[in-house]
């Protein structure tokens, strides 16, 4: 019994701890993702509060520590950008983003994800990293910020002999606070907080946040017709893929360090719901945030009670230093952001880049230059895309024929050299290694015209995988070459599968069935019969 109570007070110990170590990490990260958006700081930590209320119910049993983080606050940004600040516009793309999401966590989408290539997540992570640096570099030499990269680097370069000394000072204490204290202390709080007091203490002339609503958001549903959807469709697809593809990378994390095993569909499925309701209430929405959810899970959180002592905390702090926080210098937030981008990018990956294929590198160069200046989806979208095109050349350059030359008996010699004037007589078969499908099937088209010249061609085909519609149509293109140079054409094939689907096709018509076989060495013996009778009819052919 004793064992017990005391096993319980551990777990509410751990999730308590757990908990404040997140808010700690959570709180700079909420206030200036919030701002960066354009909805506000107060949006950030309200969007945290609901979404970690309601995850930490219908959520996974996990301790994910849910809010918004940088990859969703760059999509948000960009939208607001390209719908010029139009809030209504704005929520109600927040809201179909989470509907889709919620729709997306009852399909196949989670368990695919998982297979999506490390170097099109790496592309499109440093991309990010690297948009949320830029975008900072105006609030840190105290001039008008930007949410969009392009138009941030040529505002920069063009303002910079305007900018506003006291930012620039405080900014670079804030850099060197996140960037120089050990990683034990919790320098993005530090930071926060010392140079908040020093601007004030100062009386530095810096931009400050200088609103925040303490008041709970009400619910309020956006104005929306079929134009409209149809308008912002594509956007909310864009903000649910992003939503949903970094939760279930916090879920890998997540299960790796409790050695769990969550399930993805109810991560997804929790976290559309709490995003819906977020955005009704005009916040914002969030992800299974991996650096608050490694922060719980390192300080002790093993159960979702850490969810929900997590906002309470953040709600403690919103309301008992509302004052304070208004009084965070932009610059700040922006020293801080600078760090949050820089711990984004993939250092890891870059170190080792050099050594490896270069198929990968140009994957995640291509999604890193189409998430900095281009849009997200497409970069992902076209990452995935060209990651495929790769990999299936690179199967392709292993599908190759392998021929070699039947040998006659002595009969056949003797009347090969009687005809050799007239026709070419060898056998010839070639082996099919590796996989023939649409990748491949133009390459061993061009490797038949090198076979050509023979009389009877046996083509054994070995793999157990039925072909696509490419290498269908490669096939009957390789029959028709072959037939237009009299050759006859024998098929081996070793899967009855195979066999059905080239009969539903009309390959194995147009080859003819008694060219079918299952084995080389009866096709074999097929082939020396069939010349044999060619041999004799060509002597007892009259002459003319």
């Amino acid at each position: 019994m004793f064992s017990k109570v005391r096993e319980k007070a551990l777990v509410f110990a751990g999730d308590t701890l757990g908990a404040l170590s997140a808010a700690i990490v959570a709180l700079p990260q909420l206030l200036a993702f919030g701002v960066v958006t354009g909805l506000g700081a107060s949006a950030g930590i309200w969007g945290a509060i609901i979404l970690c209320v309601l995850t930490a119910f219908i959520g996974p049993k996990v301790p994910f520590i849910s809010g918004i983080t940088g990859p969703v606050t760059i999509v948000i940004a960009s939208i607001m950008h390209a719908l010029q600040g139009d809030v209504s516009a704005v929520v109600l793309i927040l809201v179909m983003a989470g509907i889709i999401q919620t729709i997306l966590s009852i399909t196949a989408f989670p368990s695919i994800v998982k297979y999506m290539p490390y170097p099109v997540i790496s592309g499109f992570m440093n991309g990010i990293g690297v948009i949320l640096i830029i975008l900072q570099l105006n609030l840190l030499f105290g001039l008008n910020a930007k949410s969009n990269t392009l138009e941030s680097i040529h505002y920069l370069v063009t303002h910079l002999g305007n900018f506003n000394h006291d930012a620039l000072f405080i900014g670079i204490i804030t850099l060197a606070i996140v960037f120089l204290l050990p990683k034990r202390f919790p320098s993005q709080v530090i930071a926060l907080v010392a140079c908040t007091l020093i601007s004030i203490q100062m009386g530095l002339n810096v931009e400050r946040i200088s609103e925040i609503s303490i008041s709970f958001p009400k619910i309020s549903f956006p104005y929306s017709n079929l134009h409209h959807i149809i308008t912002y469709f594509h956007y909310a697809v864009t903000l649910a893929i992003v939503l949903c593809v970094e939760s279930l990378l916090t879920g890998l994390v997540a299960d790796s360090l409790l050695k769990t095993k969550t399930s993805s569909k109810r991560l997804l499925f929790g976290l559309g719901l709490g995003n819906i309701f977020c955005s009704l209430t005009g916040s914002l929405p969030g992800v299974a945030a991996t650096m608050r959810t490694v922060a719980a899970i390192n300080s002790g959180a093993t159960t979702r009670l850490s969810v929900l002592i997590n906002p309470l905390i953040l709600g403690i702090l919103l309301f008992k230093f509302s004052g304070f926080v208004a009084q965070i210098p932009l610059a700040v937030l922006a020293g801080i952001l600078i760090k949050i981008g820089f711990d984004i990018i993939d250092i890891k990956l870059l170190k080792v880049i050099r050594y490896a294929p270069k198929d990968d590198f140009y994957v995640l160069f291509l999604v890193f230059i189409l998430t900095v200046f281009y849009n997200l989806i497409v970069a992902v979208g076209a990452g995935i895309t060209f990651a495929a095109l790769l990999y299936a050349k690179r199967i392709a350059d292993k599908t190759k024929l392998v021929s070699r030359s039947v040998q006659a008996n002595g009969e056949i010699i003797e009347l090969e050299k009687a005809v050799e004037q007239d026709y070419d007589h060898k056998i010839r078969i070639v082996h099919i290694d590796g996989q023939f499908f649409f990748g491949s099937a133009t390459q061993l088209i061009s490797q038949f015209d090198e076979l050509l010249g023979t009389k009877y061609l046996i083509i054994d085909y070995s793999s157990e995988d039925l072909l696509d519609i490419s290498a269908i149509f490669a096939f009957q293109d390789i029959l028709a070459r072959l037939k237009s140079q009299k050759i006859k054409v024998i098929l081996v094939l070793h899967n009855e599968e195979l066999k059905k689907q080239l009969e539903i096709h009309g390959i194995i018509a147009e080859i003819g069935e008694k060219h079918i076989f299952d084995a080389e060495t009866d096709a074999i013996d097929f082939a020396k019969k069939c010349l044999r009778k060619k041999f004799r009819r060509y002597f007892t052919k009259p002459l003319d």
